[in-house]
């Protein structure tokens, strides 16, 4: 993919004239190029080469790609070894906060993602044409990502004038290297969905060769089962697994995107449960669509809901009467969580009236998609250590269901299935080995995509929640200069740690169990519902969005998404004992202990989905507690405290991690 639509050395810029410069410009556009966009251009061509001089080696380009934001830089210059990122407000006198933010982004983009700029200083820098503001000293963040530098036309080149803050000499800088070391960003899931619904290929959004090989063997490998039962008019399900972050939603969306893509007649759809993701990533999409095409917001939004879709909604249509579906490739995501039968029928009774239903969620939607008389394919996405709410089947419900009621069905399983992060039942396990399910290495995946700092997160969480505090500190001293967790005990520090380590358009919020009741009297109120989209799609200046830091996400609104920078707000439903996790769930007015296998696992689940929601650092905050208040005793709160930090969890705002006193 081209990185820009003009590039060339300064020098050869400021001999080239300005209808060639443009003409370049306007052949790598691929769109109608509108009289404001070729006005612009032409005022940056004029404005930049009043600026520079021919010092070599210097060079420049026109429209940089950022392709995780799918957006392009106006400018990018290089000198000495320097990254500048210019964006220019033609026309304005003004800088406004998003601009701001814009120019901060793609500086941050690239610092993080271009290969060639991970050890380079980066400089964003925004021009408002109109404005009279002179250039300002850099302020630099440890990562040498500048703070944006606001200048009108008159302070541009003295901003461009900025020195090394290392004082390293670059004068052998290799521009060939630096334009072939590549791109790899790390998308999180809303933008990995906007970049597969414009029919981008997965290997633009991977993190690395390694992070697109593992994606596209996985890709690869469902289209040739896919491929197969149509050729055959076999029906075939797919269980796909993948270890904390690998991309296992990435992936389903990857399948569902390009079989509806190239096989229009399959009509591949994208199923899940979880509300609040299906929310969010309809709404991102349909927003990004009205901004692309220019499009109502009502027949985006219609388009959208075809594409993915709330199983249950799916589950309600095929319920009466035995119509057969029109779809023939199904991706279920986060298969795990589906009901089992005692649930399934205590939903249909209590919310539809139907008074004898018998069958499990697996069994019932396998049983649609069998109405099919030639061919289908289901694909199933299994996450580890994810079911966080009563009546989830795991995977034995399918299992059984496939065994007692479709045994002619092609079974094609992930060989790390059988692992006890993904099957935590005995009879689920006897089951897989039955000598009919095909293994495959390639539908597990193997690589944490979530977080581009730190790839051993979901292990230190693991150890975390083991209560292997020697394991979870070694892990930690290797992964916290690179993804810092710090623990507070004052929720004002921990909000003021979000806001200051968020830059450009980064983002934060607080999270919590829904069992964290009594954080009520810090300001943290469960039970408050947020509307998902508005909270993770909003911008800072929308009192309903994450960055107000006012409303709290559960693990309920957040499973399946992600934060930048999270806020951990641990309540006393998960406390560390003397030697081990206790158990808790508030009832009336005071804790009680929860005796029961089940229900202790879905509470350990919902930190750990919490605990890994963070794309670049956290901060945990534990409350102090309230000796006047024996639903908030001190006691319940300290030990946890004390845990993390022989985690190796620093105290926020101390300079060694070592053990404190938290009480």
């Amino acid at each position: 993919m081209q990185d820009s639509y003009y590039a060339a050395s300064v020098r050869e810029f400021l001999k080239s004239t300005d209808d060639a410069i443009l003409g370049e410009l306007a052949r790598a556009h691929h769109h109608a190029l509108e009289h404001q966009q070729r006005n612009a251009w032409l005022q940056q061509i004029t404005i930049l080469k009043g600026k520079l001089r021919p010092d070599p080696p210097e060079h420049i380009f026109f429209e940089f790609l950022i392709p995780r934001m799918g957006k392009r830089a106006d400018i990018v210059l290089l000198k000495k070894g320097l990254v500048f990122v210019i964006e220019f407000k033609v026309g304005s006198s003004t800088f406004d906060k998003a601009a701001v933010d814009q120019v901060h982004d793609y500086a941050l983009d690239l610092k993080n993602f271009h290969l060639g700029c991970h050890e380079l200083p980066v400089i964003p820098v925004l021009v408002a044409t109109q404005a009279t503001a002179p250039a300002t000293s850099p302020n630099w963040a440890d990562d040498l990502v500048a703070e944006p530098i606001l200048v009108g036309c008159g302070g541009l080149a003295e901003a461009l004038t900025t020195d090394d803050p290392q004082q390293v000499s670059r004068d052998d800088f290799d521009l060939a290297a630096w334009r072939a070391s590549g791109y790899r960003p790390t998308p999180t899931i809303i933008e990995a969905a906007e970049a597969l619904y414009r029919n981008h290929d997965v290997q633009e959004i991977a993190r690395s060769e390694a992070d697109e090989k593992n994606l596209s063997a996985t890709s690869d490998r469902i289209a040739e089962i896919i491929d197969s039962s149509k050729r055959g008019s076999k029906k075939s399900i797919c269980f796909i697994t993948g270890v904390p972050g690998a991309g296992k939603t990435l992936a389903g969306l990857n399948i569902a995107a390009k079989r509806a893509e190239k096989h229009k007649d399959e009509h591949a759809v994208f199923l899940s449960g979880n509300g609040p993701l299906v929310d969010v990533l309809r709404e991102a999409l349909a927003r990004d669509q009205v901004d692309r095409d220019e499009i109502k917001k009502t027949d985006a939004t219609r388009a959208v809901r075809k594409f993915i879709q709330n199983i249950h909604h799916f589950r309600d249509h095929y319920l009466k009467g035995t119509e057969v579906p029109f779809e023939k490739v199904v991706v279920f995501d986060e298969a795990q969580r589906a009901w089992t039968v005692d649930q399934a029928a205590k939903f249909m009774q209590n919310r539809r009236g139907i008074d004898d239903f018998d069958m499990s969620e697996p069994e019932f939607l396998i049983s649609v998609m069998d109405r099919h008389t030639d061919w289908c394919t289901i694909v199933c996405l299994i996450g580890g250590g994810q079911e966080i709410n009563t009546g989830e089947a795991g995977l034995v419900e399918w299992l059984s269901a496939l065994q007692d009621r479709f045994p002619n069905w092609n079974v094609h399983a992930s060989s790390l299935l059988e692992d006890r992060h993904y099957t935590i039942n005995a009879s689920a396990s006897a089951m897989l080995g039955a000598p009919h399910i095909q293994k495959h290495s390639d539908l597990h995946l193997s690589i944490s995509m979530r977080s581009f700092r730190a790839e051993q997160l979901s292990t230190f969480v693991s150890q975390v929640l083991d209560g292997n505090a020697n394991g979870a500190k070694q892990t930690l001293s290797a992964l916290n200069d690179r993804y810092p967790i710090v623990l507070t005990r004052d929720p004002n520090q921990a909000r003021n740690w979000l806001r200051k380590r968020a830059r450009g358009s980064e983002r934060f919020g607080l999270v919590a169990s829904s069992g964290a009741l009594r954080l009520r009297p810090e300001g943290i109120h469960v039970k408050a519902k947020i509307d998902p989209a508005n909270w993770f799609l909003n911008d800072k200046s929308d009192v309903r969005s994450s960055y107000y830091l006012e409303e709290v996400a559960t693990q309920f609104d957040i499973q399946g998404l992600e934060l930048d920078w999270a806020g951990v707000c641990w309540d006393a439903d998960l406390r560390w004992g003397s030697e081990d996790w206790e158990y808790h769930n508030f009832k009336g007015t005071k804790w009680q202990r929860v005796r029961d296998e089940t229900k202790r696992f879905y509470l350990l689940n919902a930190y750990r989905v919490l605990l890994t929601r963070a794309r670049q650092g956290m901060v945990i905050y534990i409350p102090s507690g309230d000796n006047q208040d024996p639903t908030r005793s001190t006691k319940f709160y300290a030990g946890t405290a004390r845990f993390l930090q022989r985690c190796g969890v620093a105290n926020l705002g101390s300079k060694q991690r070592k053990t404190q006193s938290v009480e």
